[in-house]
């Protein structure tokens, strides 16, 4: 997957539920939404309208899961509502469907724990918030976890670790789809210093 060369602009599709982590979406939404046009964001949930962040600030899902049924990337944020949403039946079904569409699936923080409880990491290396690592371990025995890293990336998956390492591998999501230089550029103009490195995690001890 690689846009480099092209004016073709990927379709994000971020999903929502009840306090799910604010960062986790605004952060990867920002570098994306700086990256020359490349991607275009939407927003879904089981309905449309207002969803409230663990924060309580809220984001408008604009599209209900029926309606995003295929998304070029698949960005799915963790929170304290991943703890409720890995026994939500409907939500992993869709999960099942929306990533079996993308050619990205990309996860922040507990939102790995979905993606395992949906059976869609079994045989994969992923990793998760440090934090709440053995619960989201948990959720997928048959899945490769990887304590230290900033973020892991196995083939059309990328999973990152707590809440602001999702802007790291949104940054390197950027320079699959996209190219190193638009990457760097959205980092230039969020003034954000990327690290590069998905194996530089000082936050595993």
């Amino acid at each position: 997957m690689d846009a480099s060369t092209t004016d073709t602009a990927f379709r994000v599709c971020a999903l929502l539920f009840p306090d799910f982590e604010l960062l986790d979406v605004a952060g990867p939404v920002e570098l994306l939404s700086l990256a020359a046009g490349r991607f275009d964001l939407e927003f879904a949930a089981q309905t449309t309208g207002p969803i409230a962040s663990a924060q309580g600030v809220e984001l408008v899902a604009t599209h209900s899961w029926h309606e995003m049924a295929s998304a070029d990337i698949l960005l799915v944020p963790g929170g304290v509502g991943t703890r409720r949403e890995v026994d939500n039946a409907p939500l992993l079904e869709w999960l099942r469907a929306a990533s079996a569409n993308a050619r990205i699936v990309a996860s922040v923080c507990t939102g790995s724990a979905l993606l395992a409880r949906a059976g869609l990491l079994d045989g994969h290396r992923a990793t998760s918030n440090k934090i709440a690592f053995d619960w989201a371990a948990s959720q997928g025995p048959r899945v490769a976890w990887i304590r230290r890293a900033r973020w892991v990336e196995d083939g059309k998956f990328f999973t990152s670790s707590g809440i602001s390492a999702g802007m790291d591998m949104t940054l390197a999501l950027i320079a699959r789809a996209a190219g190193r230089d638009i990457a760097l550029e959205s980092a230039r103009r969020a003034e954000y210093v990327w690290n590069e490195d998905p194996g530089n995690d000082p936050f595993t001890a």
